[in-house]
């Protein structure tokens, strides 16, 4: 059973990450808390990777996190300048992971939504569909940010979730 085991999902960004933490107590994954780190527009870098780090802290001390899954960093020709500015969050976010004794793992986006909808270039709403369906929620997270973030915990969960199946030996022991 997965009761000891609580994923924080994160998906980086400069104005907002969105953070989400499922746990599975009766063996499916369920959503424990999920909501966005907002950081102030229009403030230095410095300062803003100050307010992610304190919304990371914020985060991590009320809930026993187990472990981290979080986006996998990804660069468009076109804009360079955006994956420059993304390390920077990113490596706030694996600073504090590391500074909790956190164990941190990065799935490409296109991971994440071939695995949650069976197609790697799935539009945002696609995946907010997915993950209201996994979740059972109501309604799809929103913004979007919490529905990514949801998205890459869960695809954490199913990529490594033990397998229920236990194998049987083949030969005898002579």
């Amino acid at each position: 059973m997965d009761a000891q085991r609580v994923v924080l999902g994160l998906d980086p960004g400069l104005g907002i990450t969105g953070y989400g933490i499922i746990a599975a107590p009766r063996g499916n994954p369920e959503i424990v808390e999920a909501g966005v780190i907002r950081m102030t527009k229009g403030r230095s870098m410095a300062d803003r990777l100050k307010e992610l780090h304190e919304g990371l802290q914020d985060i991590l001390s009320s809930l026993s996190i187990s472990e981290i899954a979080i986006e996998q960093l990804y660069s468009h020709y076109e804009r360079p300048r955006t994956a420059i500015l993304m390390g920077h969050a990113r490596g706030v976010l694996f600073l504090g992971a590391a500074n909790a004794g956190l164990p941190v793992h990065s799935y490409a986006s296109t991971m994440v939504k071939k695995m949650l909808t069976g197609n790697g270039r799935a539009p945002k709403a696609q995946m907010q569909h997915a993950v209201r369906l996994q979740l059972g929620l109501a309604q799809p997270p929103d913004p979007p940010d919490v529905a990514d973030a949801l998205a890459i915990a869960l695809c954490h969960f199913f990529a490594t979730k033990p397998s229920q199946m236990i194998l049987k030996p083949t030969r005898k022991k002579s």
